[in-house]
């Protein structure tokens, strides 16, 4: 093997953190390698976030389409027509794709692509399998791991040899299940359940825990198991999923114990959405001394920076809440130390966060069961979406708005379970970015008639915690 070719910077993946870094460091003049194993963009152009919502705003009109009577509308019955449906998103993702590559090779000096498979052969050395059936070595004094993750499969009889179907297989279906089993309960498995129901399938999902979403209050999780019922999705919580089979049909049968004994739940098709787990198991991170947990995400500082001189993880591959937005963030902070000699920390930081089922769950700072945890004094507003103009015209009356503030009148946190509530939600953030209090908001005269108006009243409902 000849000698490694020498860069400024290597990064491994091309995700919400890697390619912004690489153009920025490019255009600061360092020489720049990029190495992708699978697709360019990583997993939210690909096969996460911009995949999963171009679906669900197909579900979407479907759905308006259903319920147009409810506003004087006389229509037929929706046909989802889901080859066009799913051709519609792969038309979206591929202009997205196509973006991401002529960023990356065309539009900045400085940067090469590999697409294959990095390896470590030591700290400062990766080796390179590429997908053309070539071999590639890399040096370079910086090594950027943003590899993110991949679904976890869990230990259950007969899983494996029955095959299942994961967040990337599910956005390639070519026919509509007719029954789609979902085993977890987590926003991956809502926002698929709605979705296919609205298209037109039947849809079980179904949870260990007691509640959906178990992080949240149980006020928030009430609701949106009401309103997901309402829309036909089925649930069987508190199950111990034992044995998956599958017979010569294709049929799955699911071997669950509950609190009423057992069940075998069957369906034409199973999701397995119960959590991610990193891709660092085949990167020869034990080559390089970089220490990960017990999970194999790997462990860094404020800084992004692991415990090997040099060697950062960005994005979905260290611990923490996995969002896009957050991978994004771990690039402005990586920025920011290294190009611009600002100190810069990845703790700390806001979570924001939006469920995009319909209505959305749009989530910020602490929940009354985290305040609780961190015996915080608190005042408590939850205020019905059906009493919100906006609602009753529009007719998205389902949900409810709740903040949190402290005794300093200070937004500590915000739960809106509404039609357009992740917008909603980050109005409430900039305010907390900002220091107002829940009396500047209370008195700021909106638009009438806009969602940004319920906040007035939201405001005058604030009573001390229980």
């Amino acid at each position: 093997m000849p000698r490694p070719t020498r860069f400024d910077v290597l990064i491994i993946g091309s995700g919400q953190a890697g390619n912004p870094l690489a153009t920025a460091l490019a255009k600061a003049g360092r020489k720049v390698a990029v190495i992708e194993k699978y697709l360019l963009g990583g997993s939210c152009i690909n096969y996460g976030c911009s995949p999963v919502k171009a679906l669900l705003s197909s579900a979407e009109r479907v759905h308006q389409v259903a319920t147009a009577a409810d506003y004087g509308v006389k229509a037929s019955a929706p046909k989802p027509d889901f080859r066009a449906i799913v051709a519609r998103k792969d038309a979206i993702i591929q202009q997205k794709r196509d973006g991401v590559r002529d960023n990356l090779t065309q539009e900045q000096s400085g940067i090469t692509v590999f697409m294959g498979h990095a390896r470590f052969r030591s700290a400062r050395v990766l080796h390179v399998q590429l997908n053309t059936g070539g071999e590639q070595e890399l040096t370079a004094p910086l090594i950027f791991i943003n590899t993110g993750t991949r679904a976890a499969v869990p230990p259950i009889e007969g899983l494996t040899e029955s095959g299942f179907l994961t967040n990337v297989d599910i956005l390639d279906l070519k026919q509509l299940p007719e029954h789609l089993l979902i085993l977890g309960g987590g926003y991956i498995g809502l926002e698929f359940g709605q979705m296919f129901r609205r298209f037109g399938s039947r849809v079980t999902i179904i949870d260990a825990a007691k509640n959906l979403l178990e992080r949240e209050d149980d006020d928030v999780c009430q609701a949106m198991r009401a309103q997901l019922e309402a829309d036909g999705v089925e649930f069987v919580l508190e199950a111990e999923v034992r044995r998956v089979s599958r017979n010569a049909d294709g049929e799955y049968t699911l071997t669950a114990g509950t609190s009423a004994g057992e069940r075998r739940l069957r369906g034409s098709h199973l999701l397995v959405a119960v959590g991610r787990e990193p891709n660092t198991d085949d990167l020869g991170l034990e080559t390089t001394g970089v220490e990960t947990d017990e999970k194999g995400y790997v462990l860094v500082n404020e800084r992004l920076q692991t415990n090997v001189r040099g060697i950062y993880a960005l994005g979905d591959v260290h611990p923490g809440p996995q969002f896009t937005h957050l991978a994004y963030d771990d690039y402005r902070v990586v920025r920011d130390n290294i190009l611009h000699r600002k100190r810069r920390s990845a703790k700390a930081r806001p979570l924001p966060y939006v469920v995009f089922t319909q209505p959305q769950l749009g989530r910020i700072g602490l929940s009354e069961k985290q305040a609780r945890h961190e015996k915080l004094e608190y005042r408590v507003a939850t205020m019905p979406v059906r009493v919100v103009g906006r609602a009753q015209e529009t007719g998205f009356t389902t949900g409810f708005m709740k903040v949190l503030v402290d005794e300093k009148s200070h937004i500590i946190g915000a739960t809106i379970f509404c039609e357009q509530g992740g917008e909603i939600m980050s109005m409430i953030q900039l305010a907390m970015a900002g220091g107002l209090t829940c009396d500047d908001l209370q008195n700021t005269v909106f638009a009438h008639p806009t969602w940004a108006e319920a906040l007035n009243n939201l405001f005058a409902k604030l009573v001390k915690a229980a």
